[in-house]
């Protein structure tokens, strides 16, 4: 069973720094997709940043220059290096994982991340 553990969350002051990672297990043949989402309170989840097996990185416009991706094949772990935090930033971060060869989508519980102003 394909179980995403996040962890890295918490309080930061806005212009601070955090970093969420993600733990990805379950899966023979690993994961081609993963990426993190992020969801407000009365917004929809929404991209955030992805990246593919081979490296591509995909970002959201609010983020660009601020957040970057990074994952780990061999681990199966995918990382997001959040800097320069504003309060607009705080939300629920969800990791999400596409496995392989079936692109079956799974997602982690969610962390909570809280810029203050």
């Amino acid at each position: 069973q394909v179980q995403l553990v996040e962890s890295g969350g918490g309080l930061v002051q806005a212009g601070g720094s955090l970093r969420l990672s993600c733990s990805a297990s379950g899966t023979t043949f690993g994961f081609r997709i993963m990426g993190w989402y992020r969801q407000a309170p009365g917004r929809q989840r929404e991209l955030v940043a992805s990246i593919s097996r081979g490296g591509s990185t995909n970002y959201a416009d609010p983020v660009k220059g601020r957040f970057t991706i990074s994952r780990d094949n061999a681990k199966n772990t995918v990382s997001l290096q959040m800097n320069s935090l504003k309060p607009e930033d705080a939300a629920v971060y969800y990791c999400n994982a596409q496995t392989i060869p079936y692109n079956d989508n799974y997602w982690g519980q969610g962390i909570q991340v809280t810029v203050s102003s």
